[in-house]
Formats: structure tokens, C-alpha cells, sequence
């Protein structure tokens, strides 16, 4: 069965500027959260899936290359050292320790399991706890996004209904682009992280993890999707579906929202959306 998507960690220099973003494009924005190592975040759930908006806390130090926590914080500071934006794919995981074997054998893994729990804040305020195992995977193709799976170990503290009801009608993760000079050396361990079968399309290969697309295409391909170059390589889109596009442009109209009309497609540009091109599509 192909994982599904259960979140992106969406990498921010300034996190409160990030939040009150994602609030004005109409996001229902959660508290905000702190990690033992240092990085802080925002959550914006939708059913089953989330974004991670996250940013390095005034007390963030670098972990050593030896310590679990690396892949994830390394990894991160890193990528803030050169970007913000779309820094890490994250799928869904029953369990994250055969996940980590699973990728250790396929020859895209090599790295320790990493543990931790932090306290989360319901809706209503409420304080509860959450706890994650991770297992993490890389490709040498594709060596400015960073992917892990994630297993809960308390889902019913973690999701909410309540949490994910958006202004701008926003239902879901549709679809993601990466963008990379060679896709078919990209294959092979996309097919394996997302346990999915490749598909061949104009300028790279698709992949379909429970619902949500998932390409990796050349920079002209790209282009041709969305009407601009791509800033970077690695993941470059974010596609979000939503009840009602004109609903939706009116959110952005009312808020100052700069966007552009693509087909039957908002898109909020890099530029505008902190590195991170966020296209709107009908659901």
C-alpha cells in the first residue's frame, strides 16, 4: 500500500512572520510549540495530514552528526542556512522501526530511529501530551529535501476536528512537485520512501502516496506547471485543495494577498509565501 502524507515541515526565519502569513492566507494556525533541541513550531492540521511550520528557537544549538535528533534538526539548520521554504517530506508510519529496517535494506536509510514527546495544546487550551518515532531516508538526488516517516503513539491528543476548519476552505495536501536536473535518478527511491509505483510523465515521473500526487520534474517542466522558474531545486510546490476557489481568492483579496490566476489554480508565489510556491485547486 503506497504511505500516505503526513505532513510537511515548512522551514521559516522568522516564525511569528510565517504564522501570521499562513493566518492571513486563511489557515487556521495552532499554538505555539516548543522541541527539547530548540526548534519551535506551528501546526495547521487538515484531516489526516499537516503542515509544520517551524523556525530555530533563540536556544537552538546543533546537534552533533552522532546524536538521532540530527537528520531532523541538522538537517534543518542547514537548509535555513541557505533557504527557507518547503524543507521535508513526511509520510505516515504504523511503524517506524520496520520503517527504518525497511530503508536500511533498500539502501536509502542508515540512520538511528529517533524517539521524542513533547506537551501540545488542544483547541480549547487544553494541554496534552504527544510523542513521535521517526525513521529517516535520503537520496543523493535530491539532497535539499529531507524525508522521514512519522509514527503518533497518541493520535487521539494530536488530532482535532476542531483544529481543522479553515477560513480559506482548505481541505487537504493535493499534491507536492520536486524539482530536480535529472528525475529518473529520483526514481527508484521515491518508489521506495513513498511505496508507490513510478508513473512516466512530461519532464519526470509521478507518484501517487494515498491520494496525494507526488512529481519530481525538471526545471522547465516545472515552469511549464506553474507559469514561473523554480526558485530551487528539491521541493519547490505545494499544492492545497480547497472547498471553493472564488471563496478562496476572496480571502486573499480581503487580506492583500498577492496571487496569480493560473487555469483553475490560485498560486501564491515563493516570493510572497516565504519560499514556498502554495498552489490552490479545486477539491
Amino acid at each position: 500500500m503506497p504511505r500516505a502524507v503526513d505532513h510537511l515541515v515548512v522551514a521559516a526565519h522568522d516564525l511569528d512572520a510565517q504564522a501570521a502569513l499562513y493566518r492571513r492566507l486563511g489557515f487556521q494556525v495552532g499554538a505555539r510549540n516548543r522541541h527539547s533541541w530548540g526548534t519551535e513550531n506551528h501546526v495547521v492540521q487538515f484531516d489526516g495530514a499537516f503542515l509544520e511550520l517551524i523556525g530555530l528557537g533563540d536556544e537552538f544549538a546543533a546537534p552533533h552528526p552522532s546524536e538521532a535528533v540530527y537528520p531532523f534538526a541538522g538537517f534543518l539548520a542547514g537548509y535555513l542556512g541557505r533557504r527557507e521554504g518547503l524543507a521535508m517530506i513526511v509520510m505516515r508510519s504504523a511503524d517506524a522501526e520496520a520503517d527504518r529496517r525497511g530503508f536500511e535494506a533498500a539502501g536509502i536509510g542508515g540512520f538511528a530511529r529517533f524517539d521524542f514527546a513533547r506537551k501540545g495544546r488542544r483547541p480549547d487550551g487544553r494541554e496534552v501530551e504527544v510523542a513521535f518515532s521517526l525513521a529517516f531516508a535520503a537520496s543523493p538526488a535530491l539532497p535539499e529535501t529531507g524525508f522521514f516517516v512519522c509514527q503518533q503513539h497518541f493520535p487521539e491528543n494530536f488530532w482535532s476536528r476542531a483544529a481543522q476548519v479553515h477560513p480559506n476552505g482548505a481541505l487537504g495536501v493535493a499534491g507536492l512537485t520536486l524539482v530536480c536536473d535529472e528525475p529518473d535518478l529520483a526514481r527508484r527511491f521515491l518508489a521506495v520512501f513513498l511505496a508507490a509505483p513510478a508513473q512516466t510523465i512530461p519532464g519526470g515521473v509521478a507518484f501517487v502516496a494515498d491520494g496525494t500526487r507526488v512529481e519530481c520534474v525538471t526545471p522547465e517542466a516545472y515552469a511549464a506547471l506553474y507559469g514561473a522558474p523554480a526558485a530551487e531545486s528539491g521541493l519547490a510546490a505545494l499544492r492545497i485543495a480547497v472547498a471553493d476557489l472564488d471563496t478562496t481568492a476572496k480571502r486573499f483579496d480581503e487580506a492583500g494577498v498577492a496571487f496569480a490566476r493560473r487555469r483553475r489554480e490560485l498560486v501564491v508565489s515563493p516570493g510572497t509565501a516565504m519560499g514556498a510556491a502554495i498552489v490552490f485547486c479545486a477539491a
